[in-house]
């Protein structure tokens, strides 16, 4: 980047619409609280003059008009909060010729297809669980003999259409929950996979690999709180529902892994994380099979940036405040971008 970056623009969800990540799909009290977390960390930086866009009706008019140097494209939710749209925010700001933060387009695109994001990472020999791809067309009556099973839509984020019945253990049960997907997500694909019965990773990565890539402490998911007879997932509740047990008793802690194996997940990262054409920010989750080999389970190209997410409590465990975890999102891009024209 030639010029000095000094004007950021920051743009995030629209809070005047309908979210359908977020419980009865509305802005709620905790996500205030998160955007006002992020925009005070970002002030703080007193090098940068920060800018803030969440009003989606006018935000492409905003942008020419303010024409910022750099974007921070906290945008998660997508264009309008679609989540099949979060490409467009990069994707314009291309366009008209913005740097911004982030994962590019393509990079979204693949990602947010998960049965693209196996097929890739199997090609890379990393490894992943069985699973089978379910046409919103297809019949139910045949279904694969995974079970346990968990299923979930083959495109959606933030946990969306994965809820704390997810896992099932028949024919049955696979077909009682596959029609609740398709009656409340019409039209989308489903994916049956095997359940992983093991614990749950998450690795984070702040920076780039030509430049300054940085991969945080692997994060565990404890979900040794929660009361028995629920399924230890990841459910739409743990994000939207702050009575559910789901919520209230899954804690993060810092992963204890064998060096050996923890060098080897961090190799499928760099892999991954090049293969997909990943920037400045990324999360990949594991879980642990059957056979004690963590599989993947999702590669996060702009994964959440919230004070109390996964990728800030890895931050954590090497001292980086939530603050300065922002800062050096900002600087990975700043950096990418001044090495890409020099």
């Amino acid at each position: 980047m030639a010029k000095t970056v000094r004007r950021i623009g920051v743009i995030t969800g629209d809070h005047r619409l309908a979210d359908p990540t977020k419980r009865n799909a509305q802005y709620n009290e905790e996500d205030t609280a998160t955007h006002n977390a992020m925009k005070a960390a970002f002030q703080e930086l007193s090098d940068y003059t920060f800018l803030f866009y969440d009003d989606h009706a006018r935000l492409f008019d905003q942008l020419q008009r303010d024409q910022p140097d750099l974007v921070v494209n906290f945008c998660d939710t997508g264009f309008r909060n679609v989540p099949a749209q979060e490409l467009n925010i990069p994707a314009y700001l291309e366009m008209v010729g913005i740097p911004y933060t982030g994962a590019p387009p393509s990079a979204m695109v693949m990602c947010f297809d998960k049965a693209i994001v196996r097929l890739v990472a199997k090609s890379h020999a990393v490894p992943v669980p069985r699973e089978y791809f379910i046409d919103s067309r297809d019949s139910l009556e045949a279904l694969p003999d995974l079970y346990p099973a968990l299923i979930k839509p083959n495109a959606a984020d933030g946990s969306v259409g994965i809820t704390k019945d997810a896992v099932v253990r028949s024919p049955e049960e696979a077909r009682k929950y596959l029609h609740w997907l398709r009656s409340t997500l019409p039209g989308r694909d489903a994916l049956i996979q095997e359940y992983l019965p093991g614990p749950e990773y998450g690795i984070g990565v702040i920076g780039n690999l030509e430049t300054d890539f940085c991969i945080l402490p692997p994060l565990d998911v404890d979900f040794s709180r929660l009361p028995t007879g629920l399924d230890p997932i990841l459910s739409f509740e743990s994000k939207a529902y702050p009575d559910s047990p789901y919520w209230t008793d899954i804690k993060f802690k810092q992963a204890v892994l064998d060096p050996g194996l923890e060098e080897q997940m961090k190799d499928w990262v760099r892999t991954l994380f090049r293969r997909f054409q990943l920037r400045d920010y990324a999360r990949f989750d594991f879980r642990v099979g059957s056979d004690n080999t963590p599989k993947l389970m999702e590669v996060n190209p702009n994964p959440a940036w919230a004070y109390d997410g996964k990728l800030a409590f890895m931050a954590g465990f090497v001292g980086i405040k939530y603050g300065d975890m922002l800062h050096k999102i900002l600087q990975a891009a700043i950096t990418r971008l001044s090495a890409s024209t020099s």
